[in-house]
């Protein structure tokens, strides 16, 4: 067999080293941002029957594209009581009208609940709330609402671009009342725990681009410690979703999309 001469074995090593590449950038921005995750969970609480929540954040999105049509597929399949939404809707070039063509077809028989998270706050010249109301959002800013009897909703402003209170949010709960909290960024978690059954938060993207063995490359403000999956403390858990959407770049890798559901009761 004839060898290849140094020459042609760097331009072998050249060209498989290209061709690597190119398929690491096709599955980065075309495959896994589109490859969501369903992950279940259970949280004990005393309510009965349990409730079925689905939870989204950091959707990021202009218009309904791949990423979008697959998550509705997903909750289809999933036929969840409550959808949650922990902020992001839109993206640093987008606007409220922008989320219109998604949010209009989530539908939940406990209705569809949202918070702000840093884009809405930055990137949305005019309150959104008029939107989010005629599509039959509740959207929450420091306030709690039931969602059914014995349970309750908080929703948290962002902390990092906006101004949560929450003890102006839990003094609306009537006592002996299990709550779930939602708000973006999770740094705020120790101002929580112990106050609430359940947190449920996003922001960080768990990371959006990972290496294997290594922490993530990136985390903006406002993540603290937390990058994703569950944390505990005082007797509060927090799940911190890795979301659905792309921010500053739209590629993820090894760090796939998710919907959580997560089915809380007895």
């Amino acid at each position: 067999m004839r060898r290849l001469g140094p020459s042609k074995r760097l331009r072998a090593v050249v060209l498989g080293l290209l061709g690597a590449a190119v398929l690491l950038a096709i599955y980065a921005t075309e495959i896994e941002p589109v490859w969501i995750e369903v992950t279940r969970y259970h949280v004990a609480a005393p309510i009965s029957p349990a409730i079925k929540i689905a939870h989204l954040t950091d959707l990021h999105t202009r218009e309904p594209g791949r990423p979008e049509r697959r998550l509705l597929e997903l909750l289809e399949e999933e036929k969840p009581d409550v959808i949650v939404i922990t902020g992001d809707v839109t993206n640093n070039d987008g606007n409220a009208a922008d989320t219109r063509a998604l949010l209009e077809r989530l539908h939940a028989p406990l209705g569809v609940w949202m918070v702000r998270g840093n884009w809405e706050i930055w990137q949305l010249k005019e309150s959104p709330s008029p939107l989010f109301q005629s599509l039959g959002i509740h959207y929450l800013i420091n306030e709690s609402q039931p969602v059914r009897e014995g349970l309750w909703i908080v929703g948290l402003d962002d902390p990092r671009a906006g101004r949560p209170d929450p003890n102006r949010a839990y003094g609306q709960v009537p006592a002996g009342m299990t709550t779930i909290t939602l708000v973006h960024a999770p740094a705020i978690f120790q101002l929580l725990a112990g106050r609430t059954n359940l947190v449920l938060a996003g922001h960080t993207h768990g990371g959006q681009v990972r290496l294997p063995f290594l922490p993530p490359l990136w985390l903006p403000e406002a993540s603290g410690p937390y990058v994703a999956g569950w944390y505990e403390r005082r007797g509060t858990r927090m799940y911190v979703s890795r979301g659905v959407g792309m921010s500053v770049l739209p590629i993820r890798f090894l760090c796939r999309p998710e919907l959580t559901i997560i089915t809380m009761g007895n």
